[in-house]
C-alpha cells in the first residue's frame, strides 16, 4: 500500500489514473497522478503476470487508498470498464453475489472490492477521457504506468 496523502473533507483531489501491459496478458505497469491545492504526487507500481484491465482498476484502488481522509474526487480515467464497472454495473454483481449478468463470476472481484470500499469513504466522481488524444495529465500517467511495466520487464531479462 502506498503512503497515505493529507486532505481536509472538503478538499477536492483531482485524480488521473492509467494502466496496461505489454502484451495482454504480461507484464503491466499502473499509474495514478494525484492534484490537490497546487500540490501533486505521483504513484505507480507494476505486476509481473496480469492484464490491462487489472493494472487499470489496481491504479484506481491505490489513488483511492491514498487518501488519508475522506474528500471530494473527481477522478479521471481513459478505462471504460473502469468507469462502467464503477458506475453501472458493480450494484448487478453484488445484488447477484459477485455474478455476472451471464451467471460467470465477476473478473477481478479483489480490485472491484477494493475500489468499493475506498469510494465508500469519498465523495467520488468518476470522468472519463479519451486515452492518447492529447490530455496531458492522461499522456503523464500513460507514461508512468509504461515505465512502471519497463522496470518489471527488465526484473525478468
Amino acid at each position: 500500500m502506498s503512503e497515505a496523502v493529507e486532505t481536509p473533507n472538503d478538499m477536492v483531489v483531482e485524480i488521473w489514473t492509467d494502466g496496461g501491459c505489454k502484451p495482454n496478458p504480461g507484464p503491466g505497469g499502473w499509474a495514478v497522478l494525484l492534484r490537490a491545492r497546487g500540490h501533486e504526487r505521483e504513484m505507480s507500481g507494476g505486476e509481473k503476470d496480469t492484464t490491462n484491465n487489472r493494472m487499470e482498476l489496481t491504479a484506481a484502488a491505490e489513488a483511492l487508498e491514498a487518501l488519508k481522509r475522506p474528500c471530494v474526487v473527481k477522478l479521471h480515467t481513459d478505462s471504460e470498464y473502469l468507469r462502467n464497472g464503477i458506475t453501472r454495473w458493480h450494484t448487478g454483481w453484488v445484488r447477484r453475489n459477485w455474478r455476472s449478468a451471464s451467471g460467470d463470476p465477476v473478473k477481478n472481484m479483489d480490485l472491484w472490492q477494493r475500489i468499493l470500499e475506498a469510494d465508500k469513504r469519498h465523495t467520488v466522481s468518476w470522468h472519463w477521457v479519451r486515452g492518447h488524444s492529447g490530455n496531458v495529465e492522461n499522456e503523464r500517467v500513460d507514461r508512468l504506468a509504461t515505465l512502471a511495466r519497463e522496470a518489471i520487464e527488465s526484473e525478468l531479462a
